[in-house]
């Protein structure tokens, strides 16, 4: 059994009790405490986490092509240890996933996820808008030991509208990841017109919308990411 905890908000604490197996950004671990001799080994995943080969296949190709491909290590554990993970001393948030919990991330920020996860990438079709806004990666909870860890560049905010049923809106390349039961894929909103030719753009001219109806909870980070489209005429 596998648990997850941050130490000092910047570095992931892993648990385990047992034997169980751990998938995280390779590269990530960066000290390890058990009793005896080391219990745990990495080893690079080449195709993806699935058991399945072919499924394993579609999915390095499908993240290849979306942009989501993430280098990922397979860390198997054989016995008590305490291991720690972390990424250029980016934040860490830790999320549990109930049974069918489905959580939407940017590939660049999925820091570790247990074998209860399920691993995939999945189309949104907001094309060329945002950088990253064609795909995003999701882990969906096939199990009660489903927990997610999550980069971000700073302190985040989080968004709901589960009670409230309000729209939310934000940037998308700000956005770190997004909650519910089901994909909740976000509407998109654009406000390009002529005035973005001449290069008089808001810098604000698309962004993710959830609705009412949308019952989500969104991670917005306090950065955004170097992209999206320039469309002005010097």
């Amino acid at each position: 059994m596998l648990t997850f905890e941050t130490i000092n908000e910047l570095t992931l604490k892993v648990t385990c009790t047992g034997n169980d197996v751990l998938f995280t950004k390779a590269g990530a671990y960066i000290a390890g405490d058990c009793t005896g001799n080391t219990n745990y080994r990495f080893e690079k995943v080449l195709l993806g986490p699935q058991n399945n080969l072919a499924q394993a296949l579609l999915g390095s190709l499908a993240r290849r092509v979306t942009g989501e491909n993430i280098p990922l290590m397979k860390v198997t554990m054989n016995g008590n240890s305490e291991t720690y993970y972390a990424c250029n001393a980016q934040h860490v948030l830790i999320y549990r996933l109930a049974p069918g919990e489905t959580i939407s991330v940017e590939s660049e920020n999925i820091l570790a996820f247990t074998q209860d996860c399920k691993y995939s990438v999945r189309f949104i079709g907001s094309g060329v808008l945002s950088q990253k806004g064609l795909a995003t990666s999701t882990l969906t909870a096939e199990g009660r030991d489903a927990y997610v860890a999550i980069l971000t560049d700073g302190n985040p905010i989080a968004l709901s509208n589960v009670m409230s049923h309000n729209t939310i809106s934000v940037d998308p390349d700000a956005v770190i990841c997004w909650m519910g039961n089901g994909p909740c894929d976000p509407n998109i909103k654009t406000d390009v017109n002529w005035k973005t030719f001449i290069g008089q753009a808001s810098g604000e001219s698309y962004s993710f919308e959830w609705h009412g109806g949308m019952p989500v909870t969104v991670i917005v980070q306090p950065s955004e990411r170097q992209g999206g489209i320039q469309l002005k005429i010097d």
